[in-house]
């Protein structure tokens, strides 16, 4: 039994240190590295590929990104110039909200000015009280509805002697007149008013040429 164990043990020995066995080894190990270099081979394309689109995919969020942003900006843009214009309406109703009723009282202030220039001024004296009294009456009534248009924006334009302006004054004729520079306002033949600064009625003038 002894020598059977011992013989068994030579066999294996044996065949552990055969050179066909010792040969083939490298060559296996040879194939298992080809077997998994070819298996990380096989992988690496699906990994690219997948790369590829998450690549694609984020570039396409990021346009969408993109456009969104410049759509919130532009919008946010057109708000303020919304709420600008809508703000610029709001104050101008606020002060030009009154121009019909301003060009109404403008024909009351011209007829007062008339009357108190109808009046001859050698005829207003003491010995006359009736008339006095009529005329100090026009005339502090014309000096109340002047501070009444100065308090609401309004104001008077009489541009006897300046420089023609053709958004202040509407020229009814152009005549040489002598002392009068060529260009400027010679005769005023009804006053004009601004409201606020816009011309609410142009003064009808005669403007100086050159003879």
């Amino acid at each position: 039994m002894a020598s059977w164990c011992v013989r068994a043990v030579r066999q294996s020995y044996s065949l552990v240190a055969s050179p066909a066995l010792i040969r083939a080894s490298p060559r296996l190990l040879c194939t298992a590295t080809q077997q998994k270099n070819g298996d990380e081979e096989a992988d690496r394309p699906e990994q690219s590929a997948a790369e590829k689109a998450l690549q694609e995919e984020k570039s396409k969020l990021d346009e969408q990104l993109k456009d969104m942003t410049e759509k919130y900006k532009r919008a946010l843009a057109d708000t303020e110039n919304l709420r600008t214009r809508s703000q610029k309406m709001i104050e101008d109703a606020k002060l030009f909200g009154i121009q019909g009723f301003c060009k109404d009282l403008l024909e009351v202030a011209d007829i007062l000015e008339k009357a108190t220039e109808s009046v001859p001024k050698e005829e207003v004296t003491s010995q006359n009280p009736h008339l006095k009294n009529l005329y100090d009456g026009l005339v502090m009534t014309e000096v109340q509805i002047q501070k009444v248009f100065t308090k609401h924006g309004l104001v008077k334009l009489n541009p006897d002697g300046l420089k023609f302006d053709p958004y202040e004054h509407e020229a009814l004729f152009h005549a040489p007149v002598e002392g009068k520079e060529p260009g400027t306002v010679a005769v005023v033949t009804k006053v004009g008013y601004k409201l606020h600064g816009r011309t609410l009625r142009p003064a009808l003038v005669g403007v100086a040429k050159a003879p």
